[in-house]
C-alpha cells in the first residue's frame, strides 16, 4: 500500500465520524505496512474533550504493539493536528506524520504554530497536503450542513 491508500482509509474513518454527527476527522497509524491503529473523532458521542481521531488511533496502536513508544510508525490524519494531538504524537515518538487539510484555527504543523519545531526531545518528519482537496472537501461538506 502507498501513502494515498492509508490516507484514503483515514478519509473513510472521517466519513464514519460525520455520519455520527462528529467533525469528520480520521486517523490511521501504520508500522511496516500494517495498520496498527485507527481512530475517528468521537468528542460528541464519547462526551470527552480527548475524543480526537489521533488520540484514539494512538491508544489502539499502543495496545496493538504492547507499548507507548510508536517508533517505526507513520501517522496519517485528515486534518492538521491540534496542540493536544501534536503533543501526543511527540510523546508517542511517532517519527512521521502525514496530514491532509490545514487547520487555520488550531493547526500545530505551521498553520497556527509549529509545535514540532519547539525544543522537545522528539521531532517527527511532517508531510502536509496529502489528498488535501479530498480532506478539505469532507470538512467543508460537514460544516456547510451545520449552517
Amino acid at each position: 500500500m502507498e501513502h494515498r491508500d492509508y490516507m484514503a482509509r483515514a478519509l473513510e474513518l472521517g466519513r464514519q465520524a460525520m455520519e455520527e454527527g462528529e467533525v469528520p476527522v480520521g486517523c490511521v497509524i501504520v508500522k511496516d505496512g500494517v495498520v496498527v491503529g485507527e481512530g475517528r473523532n468521537r468528542r460528541e458521542t464519547a462526551r470527552t474533550a480527548l475524543g480526537h481521531a489521533e488520540i484514539e488511533a494512538i491508544h489502539q496502536a499502543c495496545r496493538t504493539l504492547g507499548g507507548w513508544r510508536l517508533t517505526g510508525c507513520t501517522l496519517y490524519v485528515t486534518l492538521e493536528p491540534c496542540p493536544m494531538c501534536a503533543g501526543a504524537i511527540v510523546n508517542a515518538r511517532i517519527p512521521a506524520l502525514y496530514y491532509g487539510a490545514k487547520d487555520d484555527k488550531a493547526g500545530c504543523c505551521g498553520s497556527v504554530l509549529n509545535l514540532f519545531e519547539e525544543r522537545f526531545n522528539h521531532h517527527p518528519r511532517i508531510y502536509g497536503g496529502l489528498m488535501e482537496a479530498e480532506c478539505t472537501a469532507l470538512l467543508q461538506s460537514f460544516f456547510q450542513n451545520l449552517r
